[in-house]
């Protein structure tokens, strides 16, 4: 079951190490290709149209038993790994080699997750809030705020450690978008960390120019959840 499941991953590339990806844990990246998603800051398009070649099973395999007892965390990550059916089998071998798992995803396959938190199979996830519903669509060409927002509950209500971060391009998401989302993570008890991340010009997959409106960090109102800034001119914590 495991080759099979192997044989389908889309991994396309490994990223040997990070410190930075996994907080407080020594990781390394999977990256999965493919995404259901289109957003056209995505600093990722290759992995998005699933234009990588995947890597030979043999490989990825052969890397992660040559890091047990080395690294301490595996992260997956993409393109949207929890679009992978196998990936249930695939963490649970993971877990036989002793590695924490942690994932990214933008939080489409509610059905995916409960699974895997059922089964204690993830230990830390970081979750894309993409936008609020009203703009959730034309953000991420996808129809999936509803989806989006079963998982924001199963996560929370599952107590595992979760972050949860907003990419802002000024042109597309304004401050009082970011306090729409602020006040829905505080309505629902969320008690781990939000990031708000600027956005950082370069290859995207819908060729974006820097924004020519300003994201003001000052406009944020004070919540009880924490939140910080990545990337802004002026950084600012609310607290």
């Amino acid at each position: 079951m495991l080759q099979r499941a192997l044989n389908k991953l889309p991994i396309t590339s490994i990223t040997p190490f990070t410190f930075q990806d996994y907080l407080e844990h020594t990781a390394c990246i999977l990256w999965f290709s493919g995404c259901n998603m289109a957003c056209s800051y995505c600093h990722n398009p290759e992995l998005v149209k699933g234009e990588l070649a995947k890597l030979p099973s043999a490989q990825v395999t052969e890397f992660l038993e040559s890091r047990k007892g080395l690294l301490e965390g595996v992260v997956l990550s993409g393109g949207e790994c929890m679009m992978s059916a196998q990936l249930p089998d695939f963490a649970r071998y993971l877990k036989s080699l002793g590695f924490k798992v942690k994932v990214d995803t933008n939080g489409t396959n509610p059905e995916m997750l409960e699974k895997m938190l059922g089964e204690q199979l993830i230990d830390y996830v970081a979750l894309d809030y993409k936008a609020p519903p009203d703009l959730f669509q034309s953000i991420t060409g996808f129809d999936g705020y509803a989806l989006f927002e079963r998982s924001l509950g199963l996560l929370i209500a599952s107590g595992i450690p979760l972050e949860i971060r907003t990419t802002v391009h000024a042109d597309l998401l304004d401050e009082e978008d970011i306090n729409f989302i602020l006040k829905h993570l505080e309505n629902l008890g969320f008690c781990g960390t939000y990031y708000v991340q600027n956005f950082r010009a370069g290859k995207t997959l819908g060729n974006l120019d820097e924004p020519f409106n300003r994201f003001d960090v000052s406009r944020l109102n004070k919540h009880t959840i924490r939140c910080e800034t990545r990337g802004f001119v002026r950084a600012a914590t609310n607290q």
